[in-house]
């Protein structure tokens, strides 16, 4: 399949009129819809946002490359559009975006498919390409750029390793959770990056089609250093001893000078690899650096426990409805709980797991899951304390699993190669295990189940007005980066407290919490509809079903394009209305569903009026906030 094929004049919008990022998106996603590339706008726009929220697609030099690939997607297309005024789309150099192309890519894409969207990226860092099609009068000579700038880059593309007897030679490594455009920009940027300096390079691409232009072992050896530019985890036990410099792949984009130069000063940490996991001996490590990777190690673990979380416990919370109508002996009762509860059972050891994976790969997943298990049992040691180490304990064993795993394969790195076969059947597992286990059984487990123990006193005897402040910050931190790391930590403690305790208060004023950004920015759309576009209006209606549905993600577009008052209002609302469930003695038993899951809730009536409270209260604020369109 060539470019021309996927970049149809039909879909081309040569002069956007919307003046903000939310804007563009919303026109050119309804371009697509209107043009049955799409079925379904809401599902692909939210995987749009998704992606705009790992790392921004505005790459630069006025181009922008929102991208989305899931199965609303009936057919591989590539929309340009153009702003002749330029929008400000939080772009990596600060300015505007003129250039936009939205790549759509069907679920199930082919491979021709991938290689064409690839060459695509590559194509747009050359200069006069970009010049010409701010020029460009039809979508025809759209087209034709695009096939003349195809023609011209087969005919002049060098070699993919660039490198001479005379030239230092450099690897590098690229990929993104997509894998369909940053991977192969970040290629492109390299490439000619090193042209220009001098540097032999050859570069490696992860992207959705596999693995292209491997490295080879000859490859590796006759390196200076390695460049890893990927947002998504890469084998890396091949460089062991090489100088190796990790970043995020639109460092690979943006900077990718900077990186050569880097690379070949040596000022860069020297790789080690241990059997079938691998980390890097930094030179220094920065504060910032090290609580970056606790939270990715972290949130790796929660991202693989959540689908327990939703699944087990809506299931849980069904069967909690079958009981007041069948009774507790019902068939129905009986299977849908246990079939919760054994979903719930699985999560601080999934927690632990998957912490401890994230840090020192698959040598720490086994003792990180049965630290995790052990988090969960009733301590039994020395110290005979009633209760579990529950989700604290269960957090504390995956980062302990991790760090010993990475500890034993410093100390085992000089054994004979002979004997390599040793760690990762025997040695790892069998200590690794050990040392976990003894740590857990004689101190953590009894230290936090006395812990547990106090925190379940806590709830079940704080006075009112302490648990109205308690519901006040969580409701709060639901609404402060709307699905981000701040509303995530507060998800968790309530998850946390409802499995380790079965108290849902806490659940109760987190989800109020989330649920109020998305019905604030549908109710400002309503009542002031003449203050917002009619896209905007039209995602606002959206909202409606987002917001009772817990889905707090469905308020970024408007919080993208006006972050001040979106994050200022929805606070006071989440706030308010998570405060109101404690005063009020909610308790929520699901940790998701929003209203799909409101009459299995305790004092039903008060969740719901707290929910109106504080979203009324948080869309008149915005309303009134809200500048007028321009």
């Amino acid at each position: 399949m060539e470019i021309t094929e996927l970049l149809k004049p039909n879909l081309m919008i040569m002069d956007l009129q919307v003046t903000d990022k939310c804007g563009v998106l919303d026109e050119m996603i309804n371009r697509l819809f209107e043009s049955d590339i799409i079925n379904d706008q809401d599902v692909y726009r939210q995987d749009i946002l998704k992606r705009e929220q790992e790392a921004t697609t505005g790459i630069g030099n006025g181009i922008a490359i929102p991208h989305a690939r899931n199965a609303t997607v009936q057919q591989p297309a590539v929309l340009f559009a153009r702003s002749r005024a330029g929008v400000d789309y939080d772009a990596l150099d600060g300015q505007a975006a003129h250039l936009f192309f939205m790549i759509a890519v069907p679920d199930h894409a082919n491979d021709m498919h991938l290689q064409a969207l690839a060459a695509l990226s590559a194509l747009l860092l050359d200069p006069e390409l970009i010049k010409q099609l701010k020029d460009a009068a039809t979508p025809v000579a759209v087209q034709q750029l695009f096939v003349a700038a195809q023609q011209k880059k087969a005919a002049q593309q060098a070699p993919q390793v660039t490198a001479t007897s005379s030239r230092p030679f450099l690897i590098a490594v690229t990929a993104c959770p997509t894998g369909i455009a940053h991977t192969y920009m970040a290629e492109s940027a390299l490439h000619s990056a090193a042209d220009q300096l001098g540097i032999g390079l050859k570069v490696e691409t992860n992207g959705s089609e596999g693995v292209k232009h491997a490295l080879t072992t000859t490859d590796i050896q006759r390196a200076a250093g390695v460049i890893v530019a990927a947002d998504k985890k890469v084998a890396l036990d091949r460089f062991n001893g090489k100088p190796l410099l990790q970043v995020p792949v639109v460092d690979g984009i943006k900077r990718p000078e900077e990186l050569l130069q880097q690379t070949l000063a040596g000022d860069v940490p020297t790789f080690h690899a241990d059997g079938e996991s691998a980390s890097t001996t930094k030179k220094s490590a920065a504060p910032d650096g090290i609580w970056h990777h606790v939270y990715q190690d972290l949130m790796s673990g929660i991202s693989n426990m959540l689908p327990f979380v939703v699944g087990g416990g809506i299931l849980m919370a069904i069967s909690f409805l079958l009981e007041q109508s069948l009774g507790k002996t019902s068939t129905a009762f009986a299977f849908l709980n246990s079939l919760g509860t054994n979903a719930f059972s699985f999560l601080i050891p999934i927690l632990a797991g998957f912490i401890a994976y994230s840090i020192a790969d698959r040598p720490a997943l086994m003792p990180g899951f049965v630290g995790g298990y052990m988090a969960t049992l009733a301590s039994a040691s020395v110290v005979k304390a009633n209760g579990s180490a529950g989700f604290i304990g269960g957090i504390i064993a995956g980062f302990l699993a991790g760090y010993i795993m990475l500890g034993l394969k410093h100390v085992f790195r000089k054994m004979p190669k002979s004997l390599n076969g040793l760690k990762p059947m025997i040695i790892f597992p069998v200590l690794g295990l050990l040392i976990v286990g003894t740590i857990m059984y004689f101190l953590i487990d009894p230290i936090f189940s006395i812990v547990n123990l106090t925190l379940v006193h806590f709830l079940t005897t704080m006075g009112t007005a302490n648990a109205v402040l308690l519901g006040a910050i969580l409701g709060g931190m639901q609404a402060v980066d709307l699905g981000g790391p701040v509303n995530k930590a507060a998800y968790t403690t309530a998850i946390g407290v409802l499995s380790a305790t079965g108290n849902g208060s806490m659940m109760a004023s987190v989800m109020i919490g989330g649920m109020v950004p998305p019905l604030a920015i549908a109710i400002a759309t309503t009542i002031w509809h003449h203050k917002f576009t009619a896209d905007e209006q039209k995602a606002g209606i959206s909202n409606y079903v987002l917001g009772i549905s817990f889905i707090t993600e469905g308020a970024i577009p408007f919080a993208i394009a006006d972050p001040v008052r979106v994050i200022g209002s929805c606070l006071v609302g989440s706030i308010l209305g998570g405060g109101l469930a404690q005063l009020w003695h909610v308790s929520v038993p699901a940790p998701h569903g929003g209203l799909w899951v409101v009459l299995l809730m305790h004092n039903p009536l008060f969740f719901v009026l707290a929910l109106i409270i504080g979203s009324l209260v948080a869309g008149t604020i915005y309303g009134l906030w809200k500048q007028p369109q321009q």
